[in-house]
């Protein structure tokens, strides 16, 4: 009984020394690991909405009102080819009517989640989807280029045609300036 303590003490002991070695903290320094690719980026921007097409005819801006949208996001860079975005963008609405005085409102708010495929030279295609609080729903093809980068801010324009559908309206198709920047 004796020897079968022994034999069982020494298994035990054995076992414990092998996976202590395959498990356990050693004192090599590790691997140095491959450096992490997701980075998050907030932005600011500035949009006007220059023209819309529908079939009900075309609107431009500072005709009748003037439009100017508030896009803020976070993007998330999986790599330095591909990212994803979240931008919200609230919409301010301004009129000026013959013979009234003139005022403003809010007048939308746009939810636009979208996949980022950086380009080179600084150039970025983002198809957005759309969802606005006014009802009309849709895609925003976005074309992005970064003009400027420091340390801090990298600064770019964009060109986008939202692409709109829903809330008992004739589908539209627009052509938007979007200014803004990006903290670094």
């Amino acid at each position: 009984m004796k020897k079968n303590h022994c034999c069982v003490t020494l298994l035990f002991f054995a076992f414990i020394a092998i996976f202590s070695s395959s498990y356990g903290q050693s004192n090599k320094n590790p691997e140095p690991s491959a450096p992490a690719n997701h980075v998050v980026k907030g932005y600011f921007s500035f949009i006007i909405p220059w023209v819309t097409l529908s079939k009900e005819g075309t609107t431009t801006e500072f005709e009748k009102y003037t439009n100017i949208g508030f896009p803020v996001g976070i993007n998330i860079y999986y790599n330095q080819r591909f990212g994803i975005s979240y931008e919200i963008t609230p919409l301010v609405q301004w009129y000026k009517s013959e013979g009234s005085a003139p005022f403003s409102k809010t007048n939308n708010l746009l939810f636009d989640p979208g996949i980022i495929f950086r380009g080179n030279h600084g150039f970025n295609f983002v198809p957005r989807l759309a969802f606005e609080t006014q009802g009309r729903y849709g895609f925003t093809p976005v074309f992005n280029k970064v003009y400027l980068q420091t340390k801090d801010v990298d600064y770019w324009f964009s060109i986008s045609f939202p692409t709109r559908f829903g809330n008992n309206a004739p589908a539209s198709v627009g052509g938007n300036l979007q200014v803004g920047f990006t903290f670094n």
